[in-house]
């Protein structure tokens, strides 16, 4: 990962973690009032599953980011080093 890269990380962190906290919360308080009108039990489901899509979101993201710095990080062997 390169030096001037890890502002944009660190910015992306912030922003998942701050996903992470409010879309659940809203989803259910969200839920429970305009979609399942007092069923807790479909709002909380819908909280995890708000929570697990930020989750996986994060993690593709991650991965990806991942892909593109190794990538362009390591230079490809040529046939005068073999």
């Amino acid at each position: 990962m390169k030096p001037n890269n890890s502002s944009g990380v660190l910015l992306k962190l912030m922003a998942f973690s701050i996903a992470l906290g409010v879309l659940p919360l809203s989803s259910y308080y969200g839920s429970l009032h305009y979609l399942w009108e007092g069923n807790t039990i479909y709002s909380a489901i819908t909280a995890v599953v708000a929570a697990n899509v930020v989750l996986v979101s994060y993690i593709i993201t991650a991965t990806l980011e991942e892909g593109k710095a190794s990538k362009a990080g390591s230079p490809s062997e040529t046939r005068k080093e073999r």
